[in-house]
């Protein structure tokens, strides 16, 4: 499959925490499969939601009550890296094949060609970005698995100002892989440092005031806000023209919804897999030929 051929381009809009996480997986199932070409898909959150990474344990990395108090719900990625915080953000899942021009290296090398578009379009929105010079444990894959992700800038994660404003996560699976991260819009340091606190030792304006030196969002440094579907445009646009992609404008099919749908049900909302990551029993939802 060369660059050129065509891609979904699936802009599901706004979704709960754990069907938004059910839906990248069967997106990956049916990619790897080769029952679905390659996928960007952009999306939402609503409520805003936590979400931890794989290897991950809940309470330990998660002030539970605060996201009770806040109305934020709390759902773990079938990827690695650290808790992150989604609210007012574009959300990006690129799922493709291995070996899927552009992307027919290794995992870091499918982050720096990610971070190339992310780069790309904020700079279209004005914005000095740059690549992180990165940690020993590399990009936020498979094995990274503490902190919260928004305070410690990785390999191929993206600055501005000084500040981190963009991170993904990865998956490979049976020949295909999953990266999926955000650029947030708007962001509360304080919301963001009260649910991820799990010390309690300084006011959650005192961390919200730290967490601020650290991280960023697009309005803090525009004199003309943005809107999501805004940096979506922008996103789909600086994918094909920067990789060279075509795009048909997609959605998920009966089958991937009632299977996304079922895989929330009994995965991605089961609460032994979102605190603990004990995988639900089998019998999980497959295609229907």
């Amino acid at each position: 499959m060369t660059s050129r051929s065509p891609w979904r381009l699936i802009r599901s809009g706004a979704g709960s925490g754990s069907f938004n996480m059910a839906l990248d997986e069967v997106l990956l199932e049916e990619v790897a499969a080769g029952r679905s070409a390659p996928v960007l898909r952009l999306y939402r959150w609503d409520p805003a939601t936590v979400t931890l990474g794989y290897f991950q344990r809940g309470a330990a990395v998660v002030n539970l009550e605060a996201c009770r108090r806040l109305g934020l719900d709390v759902v773990r990625r079938l990827t690695g890296g650290r808790a992150v915080l989604h609210d007012c953000e574009a959300t990006y899942a690129v799922i493709a094949p291995e070996r899927c021009p552009p992307f027919v290296g290794s995992i870091l090398e499918n982050y720096r060609v990610i971070a190339g578009v992310l780069c790309q379009a904020l700079e279209g929105f004005g914005l000095p970005a740059t690549l992180a010079p990165g940690r020993a444990d590399g990009p936020a894959g498979e094995g990274a698995e503490h902190s919260a992700c928004f305070t410690a800038p990785a390999s191929y994660e993206i600055l501005c100002h000084g500040c981190k404003i963009s991170g993904g996560a990865q998956k490979r699976w049976k020949g295909a892989f999953l990266q999926h991260g955000s650029i947030p819009v708007e962001l509360d340091p304080e919301r963001l440092f009260c649910a991820l606190d799990t010390v309690g030792e300084v006011s959650g304006a005192a961390g919200g005031e730290k967490l601020a030196a650290k991280v960023g969002w697009l309005n803090r440094w525009l004199d003309d806000p943005l809107d999501i579907a805004a940096v979506e445009d922008a996103l789909v646009f600086t994918f094909g023209r920067r990789l060279g992609l075509d795009f048909v404008v997609d959605t998920p099919t009966p089958d991937e919804w009632e299977r996304a749908r079922a895989l929330e049900t009994c995965k991605y909302g089961n609460t032994e897999w979102t605190l603990r990551g004990l995988s639900p029993s089998p019998g999980l939802p497959r295609h229907r030929a």
